[in-house]
C-alpha cells in the first residue's frame, strides 16, 4: 500500500524552510504576513457563519409566507 509521504517534513526541512523564509522576506515583514494570514481565515470564517445563518433565515420567512 503506497502512503502519502510529500507532505511527511522531518524538522530538519522544516528547519530550512523558516530559514529560507527567513532570508527571503526578512524578519519584519514575517509577522505581518502571519498577521494578513489570520485575518483572511478570520473573515473567511465570519463568511461561512453568514452563509449558514442565511438559508435558516430564509426557510423561517418562506414558511411563514406560506401560512
Amino acid at each position: 500500500m503506497a502512503t502519502l509521504t510529500i507532505l511527511a517534513l522531518s524538522w530538519q526541512h522544516l528547519l530550512i524552510v523558516a530559514i529560507l523564509l527567513l532570508i527571503l522576506f526578512g524578519g519584519k515583514k514575517i509577522p505581518e504576513m502571519m498577521r494578513g494570514l489570520g485575518s483572511g481565515i478570520k473573515e473567511f470564517k465570519d463568511a461561512v457563519k453568514e452563509e449558514d445563518k442565511k438559508p435558516s433565515e430564509e426557510s423561517k420567512t418562506n414558511s411563514d409566507s406560506v401560512k
